[in-house]
């Protein structure tokens, strides 16, 4: 079924990509900003019930620890971003436009893109009408905004068969969810429109960093460091996107953001690279970098 998505094209014997001044990386940033009800069962859980078996609910210390995020966390990433003048793409629940509106201001003042998340963080195989939540969350960005989002990335990037189709046909333009490359790529949908997988990227990315890996947050740095480093050698040659994922309750707390900081250090050492939102990523391929000729 993947193959009928998206075609196999090796990287070696590609057509050269070209970014903007002979660019040899694009680092895309995307802060996850999202809402988590406290009256079901909470997306991923940092502490366990005493006594085992599923969580409560109301779960208020595992809701409150995600709540940190919203109030303090994302504040003191965008500090650090805003250091250093980078700007983000938020992967953003729609309904963090009505609960959360200060975040959604901010962003927008900073010249942060907003793509779609999904209403809540509730995976797209959970819901009851996928197209509806599709609709519903880019009417409430548009509502919040002034211009629909272009981009989306799922809830944990879960898909069902349909989902590129659907989000074609409501408008969508790129996708996050296919991290199976470190250049943007064509996803094949419905009805002759078009989709395009900007890369995204499970592994400089705080959540299964940190909520599954266990790792210490010195890790962070030291991956994004050598991630960055093999990307920015090999796009000597052709361009390479790097994708960062955070998450304000995760990178956002005192003893992980340093090393978020340390890292955009390292990377603004180096000439040839650009700090480039998804839409960003988006026109540079759609005029002409997918051919070579950007």
């Amino acid at each position: 079924m993947a193959m009928k998505r998206i075609d196999y094209l090796p990287m070696a014997g590609r057509v050269a990509l070209t970014l903007p001044g002979k660019a040899r990386v694009a680092v895309f940033c995307v802060v996850n900003v999202e809402e988590w009800p406290l009256d079901a069962p909470i997306p991923r859980p940092v502490l366990t019930p005493p006594a085992g078996g599923p969580g409560p609910v109301p779960d208020v210390p595992n809701w409150a620890w995600h709540e940190y995020g919203m109030r303090v966390g994302f504040w003191r990433i965008k500090a650090v971003l805003d250091r250093h003048a980078v700007k983000a793409t938020v992967a953003l629940n729609g309904s963090v436009c009505r609960s959360y509106p200060q975040v959604v201001e901010a962003s927008l003042a900073a010249g942060w893109e907003l793509m779609g998340h999904g209403v809540v963080q509730t995976p797209l195989h959970r819901v009851e009408d996928e197209q509806a939540t599709i609709r519903e969350t880019i009417r409430l960005i548009r509502e919040a905004s002034g211009k629909p989002p272009r981009g989306w990335l799922g809830p944990g990037l879960i898909e069902t068969w349909e989902t590129p189709d659907l989000l074609a046909e409501e408008g969508i333009e790129y996708c996050c969810d296919w991290v199976l490359d470190d250049q943007p790529q064509e996803l094949r949908v419905a009805g002759g429109r078009r989709l395009v997988a900007i890369p995204y990227t499970l592994e400089v990315n705080d959540s299964p960093l940190f909520m599954i890996q266990h790792q210490p947050p010195q890790e962070f740095l030291r991956r994004a460091t050598e991630q960055f480093d093999i990307l920015y050698a090999e796009g000597e040659e052709s361009a390479r996107v790097m994708p960062i994922g955070l998450h304000p309750y995760l990178m956002g707390v005192p003893h992980r953001v340093r090393y978020l900081e340390a890292a955009i250090q390292h990377i603004r050492r180096h000439q040839d690279v650009l700090f480039w939102t998804g839409s960003e990523i988006l026109d540079w391929y759609l005029a002409g970098a997918g051919q070579g000729s950007a």
